[in-house]
């Protein structure tokens, strides 16, 4: 096997202290009993109807998404690095979005290129000179992070737009609380169950000045949407309506739900549905999905919007590269986590590096995600590399590169037994009064023996997460 950091096994070979305990209970374990859990597990995450929709695939819509039942174990002093460094990210993205909606020191300083940001895709004028409540616009950030090396951890990207997972996170630590009771006992482990409160309240807190008691909504594009499982399950958890764009309306310069009981009136809206599609006056005329009049309630502060319009500009690939110099720019530290080493095709030298170097790196479009858009140059053949070639020669500005890290790996029940799979991490982080995160998050391992894509959308499985208290 290549050389990667493996969490469950260090190089002696010897199992590493955090995992001994789970090692032990493991040994002891008839290979049957595990069978028949595993066949369990697939069973009840059937039964509750806890899907991925994956589009393009012919064979169905939707899918299971393969649960492997060994957890990712996190020791409390690491978690405690990684908290510090998703606070400290986040709290400057927050900053980034209301400065370039703002003032734009950023861009009057010369840190980053007016041009990425205002020509951006994601960049929404319509937001510009908006005051959001409590200068929040990412209350709901999911940052991916990875281990390679000798185990230090990177930000591979952050998604602030409409960041999903959370749920399998919540699912996922309940299916290995009912199979395994017994190993709860044996491991302090954080508890994650409370995150839709934490949800609500972080919500709540960003109400409309002025509001009190507000009422909450998600909002989802409908049943077809890939994670409207997500939808619902959050929508239930927090006690609060799930809407469609259909269920609301706009009156007297405020938005309101229609109930059995008449109109409601709402003040903030946990939307999962893009930006284009949310208004069809201000964005897509098209757009059957959204509030007709949405855009002119928000700009007079009257509704939150979780997460914010605009956001996006901050997760565009093109700008990660820009992240840590944010941090130093606004808060006068240093990065705690590290971004992945990024070649900005857009930079001719970068360019250059990328089309000789093509078979050795990741390639990724800047407006990409969901593992869509890509190319893995060491899993992919010399036809895809020489097609992909001529997509970055024609666009260098819609490409980044990367190196291919030895992701770290975990060990997984496959069909040949357990074997180490690579793996990242998707903890969730809330901003609202304070930022806030539950000890934990969605780890997305990669089935296929030696692949590096982990997501969902591309055949990835998840893992419980365990973040282990002192």
């Amino acid at each position: 096997m290549p050389n990667f950091f493996n969490e469950m096994v260090s190089d002696e070979p010897a199992v590493r202290a955090h995992y001994r305990k789970f090692d032990n209970w493991l040994q002891g374990q008839p290979p049957d009993v595990i069978a028949r859990k595993r066949a369990e597990a697939d069973l009840i995450f059937r039964r509750v109807g806890i899907t991925f929709a994956v589009y393009g695939n012919d064979a169905g819509t939707e899918r299971l998404i393969p649960f492997d039942i060994i957890p990712r174990i996190i020791p409390a002093a690491e978690w405690a690095q990684l908290e510090a460094g998703l606070v400290q990210r986040v709290k400057t993205l927050n900053m980034f979005i209301h400065d370039i909606y703002h003032d734009q020191n950023i861009v009057k300083a010369g840190v980053i290129p007016a041009e990425q940001i205002f020509r951006n895709a994601q960049y929404r004028p319509e937001m510009q000179g908006i005051s959001v409540a409590s200068d929040i616009y990412a209350h709901i950030a999911g940052v991916d992070i990875v281990r390679a090396g000798q185990g230090e951890f990177y930000v591979l990207e952050d998604n602030l737009r409409v960041p999903s997972g959370v749920s399998y996170m919540l699912e996922d630590r309940k299916m290995m609380m009912r199979l395994f009771p017994d190993l709860f006992s044996r491991h302090k482990i954080a508890p994650v169950a409370h995150y839709p409160d934490m949800l609500l309240d972080n919500l709540r807190s960003v109400a409309p000045v002025g509001v009190t008691d507000p009422t909450v909504v998600v909002m989802t594009p409908g049943m077809y949407n890939s994670a409207y499982f997500e939808h619902a399950f959050l929508a239930q958890q927090m006690g609060v309506e799930l809407v469609e764009g259909q269920d609301l309306f706009v009156n007297d310069n405020a938005v309101y739900m229609r109930t059995t009981r008449g109109p409601k009136r709402v003040d903030v809206i946990y939307r999962r549905i893009d930006d284009d599609f949310l208004d069809p006056l201000a964005f897509r005329a098209d757009s059957s999905l959204g509030v007709p009049g949405l855009l002119s309630v928000y700009r007079a502060g009257r509704v939150t919007l979780a997460n914010a319009i605009g956001t996006g500009v901050a997760d565009d690939k093109s700008i990660y590269p820009f992240v840590p110099d944010m941090i130093r720019f606004y808060l006068s530290e240093e990065p705690i986590l590290n971004n992945v080493p990024t070649y900005q095709c857009r930079k001719k030298e970068d360019l250059e590096y990328t089309l000789a170097n093509l078979p050795q790196l990741v390639v990724k479009e800047v407006h990409g995600a969901g593992g869509y858009g890509m190319l893995v140059g060491p899993a992919s053949t010399r036809d895809e590399i020489e097609a992909f070639r001529q997509r970055v020669i024609a666009k260098p500005e819609g490409y980044i590169a990367q190196p291919t890290l030895a992701l770290s790996a975990c060990p997984t029940f496959v069909e040949s037994g357990i074997a180490p799979r690579h793996i990242d991490l998707r903890p969730f982080v809330l901003s609202g009064k304070t930022i806030s995160m539950v000890k934990g998050g969605l780890t997305r391992v990669a089935l296929k023996e030696g692949s590096l894509v982990v997501n969902s959308s591309q055949g990835g499985g998840t893992k419980d997460t365990w973040v282990l208290e002192k």
